[in-house]
């Protein structure tokens, strides 16, 4: 799954969108062909000598050597191809805008996260907090909504506090990427070696006072002045029994909130005490529309993409998932799962990889 923040037109994000699961699959597919000419070659002779057919071979290499290293492959591969590709059209359609990337790949229980600009991906995991910890979870949550500016009922409140009193599973936030912007240090060093600026405004650093992210794909202005579009990328994570949800969104979700502010929205002690009555319904239906709407709640101004996956249960297959998925455009509209999405009218594009 992937979300592509775009930036200065949707160009960019609208062909990454496109062509990015056809990249990863064709490169997927070489590097299969080429990984098993070599295993064949090197696994031949510990065959047992009593006649196996062709896929008890193929189940044998499959079972030593899961291709965890070609999948990763594939995707840089495939990410890089994309960029070229823009970088090949761009001048002859005189474009030049860019888009963040960030994408994740389950397999098995492992996930894999490549982010290029400052979209974000992060677990939500179940962890339980003692009587003293949650009552401590319980003040920070209130004094949050207070400095927000959002109202809370004190029966709520009290009920909350009574509920800590025991304990209680809880969800906190664990990040697998890094926002790439131009005043962190080895960003900042690398685009001032390649002769580029970095200014703020608006409060925000750019590079030459005009991009706000480091790394993006396009943005060929700026490519020669240090903005790359190669990925950070984590190794294969093992998922636990603790992790809950994956969360994929653009810069617009964490505006106002930060990925542990995202889940005590999804915790379902805190949940209707985080979000407003009015969205309290949304978050049973959707999660995505859940983050979406507190965001927008906390002021929120700019458009916003999201993703939410259930991995806790690691028997339930990638294709029985249940991935919930939104997009938000200029005009502030909400479409769920929906084919009238406003993701081709948006800069913002959200592709589910499975």
């Amino acid at each position: 799954m992937a979300v592509f923040d775009g930036h200065n037109g949707s160009e960019a994000s609208e062909m990454a969108s496109e062509l990015l699961l056809e990249y990863f699959v064709l490169h997927t597919y070489f590097l299969l062909d080429v990984t098993y000419s070599f295993l064949a070659r090197k696994l031949i002779r510990r065959l047992p000598d009593n006649g196996d057919s062709g896929s008890d071979f193929q189940k044998t290499i499959l079972e030593e050597s899961f291709p965890f290293e070609l999948l990763k492959e594939a995707l840089l591969r495939a990410i890089h191809d994309i960029d070229t590709a823009f970088s090949m059209d761009a001048p002859r359609y005189n474009v030049s805008s860019g888009t963040t990337a960030t994408i994740a790949l389950l397999a098995d229980t492992q996930i894999l996260v490549a982010n290029i600009g400052d979209s974000k991906a992060f677990l939500c995991s179940e962890i339980f907090q003692s009587p003293s910890e949650a009552k401590a979870t319980v003040f920070r949550v209130a004094r949050q909504r207070r400095a927000d500016g959002v109202s809370s009922s004190l029966k709520e409140y009290h009920h909350l506090k009574s509920m800590a009193s025991h304990g209680w599973t809880y969800l906190i936030a664990k990040e697998l990427t890094n926002d790439h912007h131009p005043d962190r240090d080895d960003e900042k060093s690398r685009v001032e070696s390649a002769g580029g600026n970095i200014t703020k405004w608006a409060g925000v650093a750019r590079v030459n006072g005009q991009l706000a992210v480091s790394r993006a794909i396009g943005d060929i202005n700026f490519k020669s002045f240090g903005v790359i579009s190669v990925p950070e990328v984590t190794d294969w994570l093992p998922l636990t029994v603790n992790d809950s949800y994956v969360i994929i969104a653009s810069d617009g979700v964490f505006e106002k909130l930060k990925p542990q502010d995202v889940c005590d929205t999804l915790s379902e002690p805190l949940s209707r005490f985080t979000t407003s009555p009015e969205f309290n319904s949304s978050c049973l239906i959707s999660l995505a529309d859940c983050i979406v709407n507190t965001a927008f709640e906390r002021g929120s101004m700019d458009n916003m993409a999201a993703i939410t996956i259930p991995v806790r249960d690691h028997m339930i297959t990638l294709e029985d998932r249940s991935c919930d998925y939104l997009a938000v455009g200029d005009q502030r509209q909400i479409y769920e799962n929906s084919s009238d999405s406003p993701f081709l009218n948006s800069s913002q594009f959200v592709l589910l990889l499975f």
